[in-house]
């Protein structure tokens, strides 16, 4: 599938798989942002203030649950995301190159 971006999104979205946005603005908890899926301009209400460059959750992650970006797996939630919410650090935990997981997780990163 061939990904543009289109005009009149506050936040980047990639890829159909994807949990999250891409903030393309320093943006305010409580306001609305759109961002651009194969359904058109989709709305998301900020539970948090978002700053340039960093993620906004679009779907609901439940604790454990990978986290996609741009497609790939960026990371695992370490507890329970809720659509609007800023996800960073404080949320998620990187997956690559753990020394605790096992060979056959470690296969499938």
């Amino acid at each position: 599938m061939e990904h543009r971006i289109e005009s009149g999104a506050d936040a980047l979205y990639m890829d159909e798989r994807d949990h999250v946005a891409t903030a393309l603005r320093d943006m305010t908890a409580g306001e609305t942002i759109q961002y651009r899926n194969s359904e058109g301009l989709r709305g998301v209400t900020l539970v948090d203030p978002i700053p340039f460059g960093h993620k906004v959750a679009i779907v609901a992650v439940e604790e454990g649950m990978d986290v996609r970006k741009y497609g790939e797996v960026i990371g695992r939630a370490v507890k329970s995301i809720v659509v609007g919410q800023h996800v960073h650090v404080h949320n998620i935990e990187g997956i690559r190159g753990r020394g605790d997981l096992g060979t056959k997780e470690a296969a499938a990163q």
